[in-house]
């Protein structure tokens, strides 16, 4: 049991380990690799979406629902870097309608799911990413200006959030926090995660800017957002008997498992980074 115990935690440790690198070197490279990161990141987040919608019985449409997000992240990006101009973003909504068009012709029994469930992956999976992309990217005059540290800073305060979490959690948690989704979830690691995100915020400070208030209120928002997207996460596999939504990491899950709480931080993170000018 202890070698197998051990060689379980190398295989966590060694994932976990190439998954920071891939993470920080698509984003510090350059807006091309960030691109490339985003692809990735959306479409596996998709694909496994699309997995636990046809547990729960519907039929999304998943090969046009991929290339819809896509098509969503890499006309972002092109936005983003002021390649063509924001009015193109009017040609989403066409395409939107194709998913309802597109049911007719494919007769299945549970019509209105199988649409819901289409759009509803492309705007929980890939609007965030969107989003994320245009936070790095400011196009002024002629020149782009590329800030992956302040993208970085904002998936280091997800993770310190969830570091903060685990660590507490596991040893003062006693008040459950949501037992019927996550029965390992507490108040107390929940308090400790929002508590070392604020702190590891206020550390950051000389990449994301702003006042030391400021600075920790951003890390307050990225975890208390990011903990929910957990909980949604885990409520959608729960619904379904998963433990994980797939098998991207080896002993840490799938890509929806890795980047839940990024999901619904980012829009959280980028509005707050908009109204304090980070």
């Amino acid at each position: 049991m202890s070698k197998l115990w051990n060689r379980e935690l190398g295989v966590r440790t060694l994932s976990g380990l190439v998954f920071v690198i891939v993470m920080a070197g698509g984003i510090l490279w350059s807006p091309y690799s960030l691109l490339i990161l985003m692809l990735a990141i959306g479409c596996g987040c998709l694909h496994e979406f699309y997995r636990i919608a046809g547990l729960r019985g519907y039929e999304p449409q998943t090969r046009y629902g991929l290339f819809l997000s896509l098509c969503l992240i890499g006309m972002g990006f092109t936005v983003a870097m002021g390649t063509i101009d924001p009015v193109w973003g009017w040609i989403f909504v066409p395409a939107v309608t194709i998913v309802f068009a597109s049911e007719l012709f494919r007769v299945r029994s549970t019509p209105l799911e199988n649409i819901a469930s289409t759009l509803t992956g492309v705007l929980y999976t890939a609007v965030p990413l969107v989003v994320l992309i245009f936070l790095g990217l400011r196009f002024s005059g002629e020149i782009v200006i590329y800030r992956p540290l302040v993208i970085l800073s904002i998936v280091v305060l997800v993770w310190t959030n969830d570091v903060g979490a685990y660590l507490v959690g596991s040893v003062l948690g006693r008040h459950k926090m949501c037992e019927r989704i996550s029965p390992k979830k507490s108040w107390e690691g929940f308090v400790g995660g929002v508590t070392l995100s604020m702190v590891a915020a206020a550390l950051l400070g000389h990449w994301i800017g702003g006042s030391m208030a400021v600075r920790c209120g951003l890390g307050a928002v990225v975890a208390v957002a990011g903990v929910l997207g957990d909980l949604v996460e885990s409520q959608f596999k729960r619904s379904v008997g998963l433990k994980d939504s797939g098998r991207m990491m080896p002993g840490h899950g799938g890509f929806l498992d890795r980047f839940d709480a990024l999901l619904l931080a980012a829009p959280w993170a980028v509005v707050y980074c908009m109204v304090f000018d980070l």
